[in-house]
């Protein structure tokens, strides 16, 4: 995949203007996202609770974890996660080497993490960390999918397709994470953001929830 001309235009909280979807489709989706998440914490409850012990009896700290991040038209919405890094991670990230640093500073991630626990390893490479985002699906302010929540900073990296990328709510899942996830450039994952706005329908959605469970099982691209 070519690199996507990333040059970063400031961005306001307008949203970007977009009249080739009609009602039917943005009522349907939220209907489709009420059922699934109701279903989703009812059948998944008791998973979500063992996983709750099982954080808390293996580390310090809470087991879900909320973090800030940028969602419809760019509003601030708490996401979120089973916690997957240790209690200081934020001075575990201050004490990390330069080379470290700058991946981080790159990617918003780092292939292997000081800062993720034992179980969290585990929950990120089977995407278990996520299941408390059916809460945030069922309040409204994500969806099952679309393009993956980000954080303020992260808006550097879409450049003049920041407003593009806060025209719709952020995802569960996404053509992203169905695309490689952690195996591809993060202009990659700019791009294909972008190609599943310019395209999103009732069916991609269905193609794209079908194809993660796929990679749900087979634990492609998971960090």
């Amino acid at each position: 995949m070519q690199d996507l001309d990333l040059e970063y235009d400031r961005i306001t909280v307008e949203p970007y203007k977009d009249y080739d979807k009609s009602n039917v489709y943005y009522i349907s989706k939220r209907v489709i996202d009420i059922v699934f998440s109701i279903i989703g914490i009812v059948v998944l409850s008791p998973l979500m609770l063992a996983i709750c012990i099982y954080i808390k009896i293996s580390s310090k700290g809470n087991a879900i974890f909320s973090h800030i991040r940028l969602g419809y038209r760019g509003k601030h919405i708490k996401v979120y996660k089973f916690r997957t890094m240790v209690q200081n991670a934020e001075t575990v990230l201050k004490n990390m080497t330069p080379e470290q640093k700058k991946e981080f500073e790159e990617n918003f991630k780092l292939e292997y993490d000081p800062r993720v626990t034992k179980v969290g390893r585990f929950l990120r490479k089977t995407s278990l960390d996520e299941l408390p985002q059916f809460f945030n699906i069922l309040r409204g302010n994500m969806t099952l999918v679309g393009p993956r929540p980000i954080v303020e900073a992260e808006l550097n990296k879409y450049g003049r397709y920041g407003k593009k990328l806060l025209s719709v709510k952020p995802g569960l899942t996404g053509l992203w994470q169905v695309s490689g996830r952690s195996d591809i450039s993060y202009s990659e994952r700019v791009m294909l953001d972008m190609q599943y706005i310019d395209n999103r329908s009732l069916w991609l959605d269905i193609k794209i929830l079908f194809m993660t469970f796929i990679v749900v099982i087979k634990k492609e691209g998971a960090m």
